[in-house]
């Protein structure tokens, strides 16, 4: 009977150590946002179609400058033989053949040749401008993305906060702790979402900054490569 006694006492000892213990509650990512209601839906919506944007933009525009920064290292040579003999024909069909900014430059720099130098060099500051509007071609709508994303995520956090209070007053402040913290972290969902999309954006914008500007520094280089030879004496 003491053994039989004893048993049952650890046996209820167990039981009453699990029921002690916590159950722990695993939850996905789809059922937060499903559980933060219909506008933690449409904010965490709008957030992935600004990152499928972002992405988009910063590949695109990444292979776009990395094929505008190919060059053939011995085009300038070329050209320099062309227009010290006179080949000015020569020169604009093989800055037609290459297909980069710097080619353009050149190619409009040879077909102003005979006019002053400075509407030449005006010429090609024309035409380095519009370049580098065509490398920069919306970047500006990456970095809108860095700046706009966080701030979303944030104004879905403060609407999911909004309501998880405004349950509680309907409920005359009754409302369990267990609801109302589920509400909260539910919400901070979004502001996760948003600062994800920014990171992103705001990396992916930076990145773009420096590969358009070795290309821009690349094409002044060449510029003044070239403006030095037709100010060379003849």
């Amino acid at each position: 009977m003491f053994l039989f006694f004893q048993e049952n006492l650890a046996e209820g000892a167990v039981d009453a150590t699990a029921a002690a213990t916590p159950k722990e509650e695993t939850f996905s990512i789809i059922e937060l946002i499903l559980d933060g209601g219909m506008s933690s839906v449409i904010i965490i919506s709008i957030l992935f179609i600004m990152l499928g944007v972002a992405l988009f933009i910063y590949f695109e525009r990444t292979f776009a400058i990395k094929s505008a920064s190919k060059i053939d290292s011995n085009f300038m040579n070329q050209i320099k033989d062309h227009i010290s003999n006179g080949k000015l024909d020569a020169a604009l069909i093989l800055c037609g053949s290459t297909d980069s900014p710097v080619a353009r430059l050149i190619e409009k720099g040879v077909s102003r040749i005979g006019k002053p130098l400075e509407d030449i060099n005006k010429a090609i500051e024309n035409a380095g401008t519009l370049e580098v509007y065509k490398l920069e071609k919306n970047v500006s709508v990456l970095a809108t993305i860095a700046g706009a994303g966080p701030m979303i995520g944030f104004l879905g956090t403060v609407i999911g906060m909004i309501i998880a209070f405004q349950n509680m007053a309907n409920n005359s402040g009754q409302a369990e702790m267990g609801e109302l913290a589920g509400g909260i972290y539910t919400a901070m969902t979004t502001t996760v979402a948003g600062l994800i999309v920014g990171i992103v954006a705001y990396i992916g914008y930076n990145h773009l900054v420096v590969k358009t500007d070795k290309v821009v520094h690349q094409m002044e280089a060449n510029a003044v490569e070239f403006l030095d030879l037709l100010n060379e004496p003849v």
